[in-house]
Formats: structure tokens, C-alpha cells, sequence
């Protein structure tokens, strides 16, 4: 902190006015910088010199929201499952918005990192590695490597009850495991991953397959996706279409639809045209939810993504045995 005679000393020598001198102290969470910064007044300062006229600010949300970061109530666990795990900051939007999922219950989010390549080898008790755990969630990402990890992460979850969220290539892995072990369809896989697989999930749409521009084939940006009103996502939602960030190649093949559908799985969202399934879920099941696009992008603290509340309260639910 800046004693009185320092801040006039910097308002002298920079050709400032002293209440122009901000600090910019270290905070016990990023999310109250704005609150260290009001303290100061500093958004009067920037309005009164740009010639701004703005009403009284409301902040009364932000201020629940760092209460409820400030003093949980409980923690839970969840286990993160990917490929890229030594490097926490690659998933640090995911990280952030399990923060934000928490707020709503007051929990505390304690992210246990799982390589997914770890859960490949000869031996692993899975019971052991998801001992206490929570939630599971599959992020996602590229590539062949760590793949069958993460289906074995997803088969977890799936027969002990216990919630996972899929994101993006974490959708392709819970019907790629769904295919498998409920439909029956031994060596189901992505195209991506195995090309020459007998039933390729997981695929290029057709229209697609014959493009050479790799730029082409990518679905990048924001695209609309109506909900099932039978879903949790559209109770979560509160919403009949939604709009929501895309980055990724594969989808779901068309062709496998009706025999996911027929064994216990429902789309909670398609394409308006009902030609690309968006996302998925097993009714039966306590909550397990995955989605093609990236709910992470949109989150904020003291707005969190609907799918990252709904999951961190079912994981909370799951800690207290409801």
C-alpha cells in the first residue's frame, strides 16, 4: 500500500492529480481487483475524465459472488481428465468456470488432474484413482493419444452413478463408450482417431468428406442449438435455442442416431435443422451431460454457464449422498 506522502511525491513528479494515483495491490482473488480498484474510486476518475454520465453502479452481484468464493461451505472434487494435465493453464477457462459453478451451492472446487494416458496402463484400479470423487469431466482436445483413458474415465462415470460432463471431444468420448458397451458395437471409435474402425461414430458430416481445406471442415465460431424440452439442459437453460462456441471437426454420425436412441440415450440438443446432434444425455443416469461446444468460453463469475452450475451442484449433490 502507498503511504499519503508517497501518492502526492508520484502526483508531483507524473503531472497527475493525487486522487489519479491507483494502487494495484495484490488481492486474495482475482475477482475482487474491480472492488480494490472502486475502493479508490477509480471509476469515478475514468468517467469524470472522459466526460462520461453514467447511473450508480449496482454491484451487489459481484459482491455475493466473492462472498460465496470467500466462504464455501463445502468442497468438491472434481477429476479432470485429459491429456495436457501437467499444464494446468490449458485448461484454465474450464478451471475458472468450475469456480463459477460452485457460487450457486457455496462449494469449493478441488480439481484433481488425471493423465488419461496414466489410466491406459496394465493394473490401475480405477476404483482408487476416482476414490472421493465427485464429478468427472473429459475436456476437450486433438488427437489419439490418452483416448482410451478418457473412455475408461467415462465408463466410470456412467455405471457409478457419479456426474460427468463432456466438452467437445468429451462428447465424442461419451458416444464412442455409450456405443461400445450399451450398443454393443466392439471397436466403435472417431474417424479421426481410427479410420479404418467398422463403426465410425464419430465421422466427418458427408457433405464435408470431400474437401481438401482442412479450413473448410473445421466448425469454428458461434452456432444455434435447440434444446429438448424433455432435457436437463433446457431446464437448465431456461431457453428453447441457444447460441454457443464451436471449435472442432468430427460429429456425430447420423447413421448411428436411432440405435443411441433406442438404448437409453437422448439428445438434449440438435442443429435447428435437427441434421447435427449438439448434445447429449442419459435420463437414467443421476446427471450426465456432454456437449460439442465449449460452455467454458461463456462463463463468468457472476454469470456461470448453466451446464458448469448444473454439473458442480449435481457433484454437490453426489457429496451429500442425495
Amino acid at each position: 500500500p502507498l503511504t499519503e506522502e508517497i501518492k502526492r511525491k508520484i502526483s508531483l513528479f507524473c503531472n497527475v492529480g493525487e486522487d489519479c494515483v491507483i494502487e494495484n495491490n495484490n488481492c486474495d482473488i482475482l475477482y475482487a481487483v474491480p472492488m480494490m480498484l472502486k475502493e479508490q474510486k477509480m471509476d469515478e476518475v475514468v468517467l469524470r475524465k472522459l466526460g462520461i454520465d453514467a447511473p450508480n453502479q449496482d454491484l451487489s452481484d459481484w459482491e455475493d459472488m466473492l462472498f460465496a468464493l470467500r466462504n464455501p461451505k463445502q468442497t468438491v472434487k472434481i477429476a479432470m481428465v485429459g491429456k495436457y494435465v501437467e499444464l494446468h493453464d490449458s485448461y484454465i477457462s474450464v478451471n475458472e468456470a468450475l469456480k463459477h459453478g460452485g457460487i450457486a451451492t457455496r462449494s469449493a472446487v478441488d480439481i484433481d488432474w488425471i493423465d488419461s494416458e496414466s489410466l491406459e496402463a496394465n493394473g490401475v484400479d480405477l476404483d482408487e484413482v476416482f476414490k472421493g470423487v465427485d464429478g468427472i469431466l473429459v475436456p476437450g482436445g486433438f488427437g489419439s493419444r490418452g483416448i482410451e483413458g478418457k473412455i475408461l474415465a467415462c465408463n466410470y462415470a456412467r455405471t457409478h452413478n457419479i456426474p460427468y460432463l463432456g466438452i467437445c471431444l468429451g462428447m465424442q468420448i461419451a458416444i464412442i463408450e455409450f456405443a461400445r458397451n450399451v450398443l454393443g458395437l466392439d471397436g466403435a471409435n472417431s474417424a479421426e482417431i481410427d479410420s479404418e474402425t467398422r463403426y465410425p461414430v464419430i465421422d466427418f458430416l458427408p457433405e464435408k468428406k470431400n474437401l481438401t481445406d482442412l479450413g473448410g471442415t473445421l466448425r469454428l465460431g458461434k452456432y444455434p442449438c435447440v434444446l429438448n424440452p424433455e432435457s436437463k439442459s433446457y431446464e437448465l437453460y431456461g431457453a428453447d435455442e441457444i447460441w454457443e462456441r464451436h471449435r472442432h471437426r468430427y460429429e456425430v454420425n447420423n447413421k448411428f442416431r436411432d440405435a443411441l436412441l433406442s438404448h437409453g440415450m437422448i439428445f438434449a440438443g440438435t442443429s435447428p435443422n435437427n441434421h447435427i446432434v449438439e448434445m447429449i444425455e442419459i435420463p437414467e443416469h443421476p446427471w450426465f451431460v456432454a456437449c460439442q461446444f465449449h460452455p467454458e468460453f461463456k462463463s463468468r463469475p457472476n454469470k456461470p454457464h448453466p451446464l458448469f452450475r448444473g454439473f458442480v451442484t449435481a457433484s454437490y449433490k453426489h457429496l451429500i449422498g442425495e
